[in-house]
């Protein structure tokens, strides 16, 4: 075994249970490490002295004998992160390993020989630095996961498709129609049109704030594709800014049935499914 990981093994093998609570009372006492746990805690002071014992290179976290520790602060980043523990606090939980370390060194080291004290210290300070600085990059890249599949989530909770009755589909878009939003609308519309065996879908963009070639032609290839399957499509929502807005930029929805309200398109869509509106007299 190599000297330095000789060193540590020692102060690691020595006291373990006193080493943890100091560890954790030192996060507990700077107020910034988060939720504690003193599984976590145990967890990778485990594989830590095991990197150590197994003459992991103390220079090298990427090397296989961290495979274990790097294994466990994975997964203490993806966990703190889905919990909405900030990147600092977790860092924060690392970094506060350095304290009992040096105590520990101090001890062990500290009347025998200065310089042994120093570089073991040195070389404390550098590993647990790394620790902190690949907990924070699982961390970043956990929280990014996360954004992502809530992105995701909520694209398909503001894009239902709705079936309003036997043969006719209504999807209410709100907020901004971007590539990726239309790629999921069309999927969900053509999966549902498949599904129902539907002749008829309604687009509706009164939520929609504005349109511009983008939007439109985020629509047009969104109708195109429907017509591919073998039914038909109306767009309603189109309000006199839009419609204005449509003609200045020079657009062309012709061929396409557009309506100014939903309940306008409603009524079309009734009267093309053979249904008849008729009411009682008091």
């Amino acid at each position: 075994m190599k000297q330095e990981n000789a060193v540590f093994d020692q102060l690691l093998r020595t006291s373990p249970e006193e080493f943890i609570n100091s560890w954790l009372a030192d996060v507990a006492a700077t107020g910034s490490g988060g939720t504690t746990s003193t599984n976590d805690a145990r967890e990778l002071f485990a594989a830590l002295h095991a990197a150590v014992a197994a003459d992991a290179d103390m220079d090298r976290l990427d090397g296989a004998g961290w495979a274990k520790t790097r294994s466990v602060l994975t997964a203490l980043s993806q966990s703190r992160a889905a919990q909405g523990a900030s990147a600092g606090d977790t860092s924060q939980f690392i970094l506060s390993i350095k304290k009992p370390l040096f105590d520990s060194i101090q001890k062990s080291l500290g009347g025998d020989s200065s310089k042994a004290a120093f570089d073991a210290a040195w070389t404390a300070s550098m590993l647990v630095d790394k620790l902190a600085q690949f907990t924070a990059t699982t961390y970043q890249r956990s929280r990014e996961d996360v954004i992502q599949r809530q992105q995701q989530e909520l694209l398909e909770l503001s894009t239902p498709v709705v079936k309003l009755w036997e043969g006719v589909l209504a999807v209410p878009m709100i907020g901004t129609l971007d590539s990726s939003r239309t790629q999921l609308v069309m999927e969900s519309l053509l999966t549902r049109i498949v599904e129902t065996g539907s002749e008829l879908a309604i687009i509706d963009i009164t939520g929609v704030p504005t349109v511009d070639t983008l939007v439109a032609q985020h629509l047009l290839k969104t109708v195109t594709a429907i017509r591919l399957m073998g039914a038909d499509c109306i767009i309603s929502g189109i309000r006199p800014q839009i419609a204005q807005t449509i003609v200045h930029l020079g657009i062309d929805l012709q061929g396409i049935t557009t309506k100014a309200t939903l309940a306008d398109a409603l009524q079309l869509a009734m009267k093309k499914a053979g249904f008849v509106i008729s009411r009682n007299k008091a």
